[in-house]
């Protein structure tokens, strides 16, 4: 629960083994404006958001959860987002009256590391939790057909992707996407 004597919170990540979000937790934080509430949630508890004024955007990585009376109460310029694929968002909707918006995560290459090692060609992608990443792969740019060569769950927001068949090509190109 938010105070006057409280640490002004900005932004909050819900950590992933939480399974609900309890009456009042959030109720007045004025000063909250991000929320990433991750897919172990699956319960909002009454007034968990009331009247946080500057909250802007909520950020949901899994199901839409069920929602207590009032969760979102007086948060007038709040955007729900949600992930493809997921559901629950039209009851969702008809309780809370906030229509999500799809929300599409970015993946990152890191070049920290990225490169040859142990004969395969290696670089992370970092992104959204539990966002499936496929990697595809072309060996012209000119004419380019891709293939994918890995896919792979983001957990905990990062995974390295290695490929060993890079030898095999005079070029080899990279793109990731979400499925």
């Amino acid at each position: 629960m938010c105070s006057r004597t409280a640490p002004r919170l900005v932004s909050v990540t819900i950590p992933d083994r939480l399974a609900s979000i309890a009456d009042h937790t959030f109720y007045y934080c004025s000063s909250l404006a991000s929320i990433t509430i991750p897919a172990s949630v699956t319960s909002i508890g009454d007034d968990a958001f009331y009247a946080c004024s500057k909250l802007a955007s909520v950020y949901f990585q899994g199901n839409a959860p069920g929602v207590g009376s009032d969760s979102f109460y007086r948060d007038h310029s709040v955007t729900v987002y949600s992930l493809p694929g997921t559901t629950g968002w039209d009851l969702f909707s008809s309780s809370t009256g906030l229509k999500p918006a799809l929300w599409q995560p970015q993946t990152q290459p890191s070049m920290a590391g990225a490169g040859v090692q142990s004969n395969q060609f290696r670089f992370t992608i970092d992104g959204a939790s539990n966002l499936v990443i496929v990697v595809e792969a072309s060996a012209n740019l000119a004419v380019p057909a891709w293939s994918p060569v890995g896919t792979n769950n983001l957990t905990g927001g990062s995974f390295n992707f290695s490929d060993p068949q890079w030898t095999n090509y005079p070029a080899r190109f990279y793109r990731a996407r979400t499925r």
